[in-house]
Order: C-alpha cells, then structure tokens, then sequence
C-alpha cells in the first residue's frame, strides 16, 4: 500500500499544482466581470437607455457573477490546499453552474441578436422623436452621435419629425465640424446635409453587432468550455485523495 501512495503524490502534486492555477486564472476572470459590470453601470448606464425599453439587469448580473466567481476562486485554492475532497467537489459544482449560465447566455445572445436589433431601432427611434436636449434619453444620443460620428436613425432627415426641429434644427451633435455648424444651418436641410455626418446611428450599431457577434459568442463558448477543464481537475484530485488517503500536512 505505501508503494503505491509514493506513487500517486507526484500525480496528486501536479493535479494541485494544475487546479491552483486554474483556480488563480478563475478568480482573476471573476475581477475582470466585476470590473466590467461596475463600469457598464456607471459608464455605460446612459447609453442602455436606448438599447432596452427598461431598466437592464446586465450590469447587476455581471457584478454579481464577478463577486461570486472572486469568492469561489479563493474557496478553490483553498479547497485545493487542504486537499479536502467535499471541498473539491462542492467547487467542481460551483464550476458545472456557472459553465451552464455562460453557455446559455452565449447561446440566447446569439439567438436573440435579431430581436436586440429591433429593440435598440424602437427605443432609439423614440428618443430622436421625443429629443429635447436635457433628459438622459438625450444626452445619451447626442453621446452616441458624437463617438460613433452618425446622425439620425438611418440619416440626418430623421431629424426633420422630431419634437425639437423645428425649434433648433438638427442637434449640433450631428456636426462634422462643430465650429461651423450655426443653429441657423442646422435648421435648413438642404444646409445641414453639407455639415452633418451622413451615415445613420442604426446602421453603424447593428453593422457592429452582426460583424462581432460571432467572436462575442466564440469568446463565451471557449470561457464557458474552459470551466470543463476545472471541474474535470477537481473530480480528479479528489477522486485520487479519497483512493489513497492522502492527507495534506
């Protein structure tokens, strides 16, 4: 019996060795989504507002997966270092569910892209409808305006319907140039097509969403796959602890 333990420590040794590391890889995935979730809450909150027609969960769900992953992955180094195996197995289990929530996420956001897309043109088609300039609805066009460099839904002349043209034009936004976008041009059409940008806010989110939803959703996949590694690394410690009675000292 003594020979055959002296045999499996190296295996056990390196079947430590190989969860810690997976388990520090683990929790460092955990720091990256809490990161991620806290900043699509506070930079990004404004701009949600003209993707979904209500308040979003995502960034709540992603700081909570983030925080739960952190705490997990410090309870899998430690589960592996005292080579417990009820702890091995409790942390395989943690890594079967979040394989199981990141392989349906990535498979309903790639389902249901179609369906993002109508929403984001209702709810942005709204905003330009009913844009006054000061509402957060509004800020966060005349944001997504200035990075993505469009105007309008499909072009500036979705402008022309709006509540607020014929008050103040088309919104300085829209200007290539904003030192040479008067209010005065910006009220004229014929004017404005000259100094706004031409290409439309839709065409340039929904042109990024289908160009990247296919690397959104491999990149899921391989993170959510990857958790099969873990779990089959966990299993396999404690199944040879509990064979040979190792104890760690």
């Amino acid at each position: 019996m003594a020979p055959r333990r002296m045999e499996t420590k190296p295996v056990i040794f390196c079947l430590k060795t190989l969860l810690l590391l997976y388990s520090f890889i683990f929790w460092v995935s955990g720091v990256v989504l809490l990161s991620v979730g806290l900043w699509w809450k506070f930079m990004l909150g404004p701009y949600m507002l003209l993707i979904s027609s209500g308040p979003s969960n995502a960034p709540y769900v992603l700081t909570g997966t983030g925080a739960a992953i952190i705490l997990f992955g410090l309870f899998g180094c430690f589960a592996t270092c005292r080579g417990r195996p009820w702890m091995l197995k409790v942390y395989a289990v943690f890594l079967s569910l979040v394989f199981m929530t990141e392989l349906i996420a990535g498979i309903s956001g790639f389902v249901f892209r179609h369906e993002i897309k109508g929403t984001f043109l209702t709810t942005y088609s709204d905003a330009v409808m009913r844009y006054d300039g000061r509402d957060d609805r509004s800020l966060a066009v005349d944001g997504v305006q200035r990075r993505l460099r469009c105007c309008g839904v499909y072009n500036y002349t979705s402008w022309v319907s709006s509540a607020s043209f014929p008050v103040s034009g088309i919104p300085s936004s829209c200007c290539v140039t904003f030192s040479d976008c008067s209010s005065d041009d910006l009220k004229n059409t014929t004017l404005a097509a000259r100094k706004v940008h031409k290409q439309g806010c839709y065409e340039l989110v929904t042109s990024f969403i289908e160009t990247n939803m296919g690397i959104i959703a491999g990149v899921t996949f391989g993170i959510a796959f990857s958790q099969l590694i873990g779990m089959s690394l966990a299993c396999c410690l404690s199944r040879f602890i509990n064979a040979n009675q190792y104890e760690m000292v």
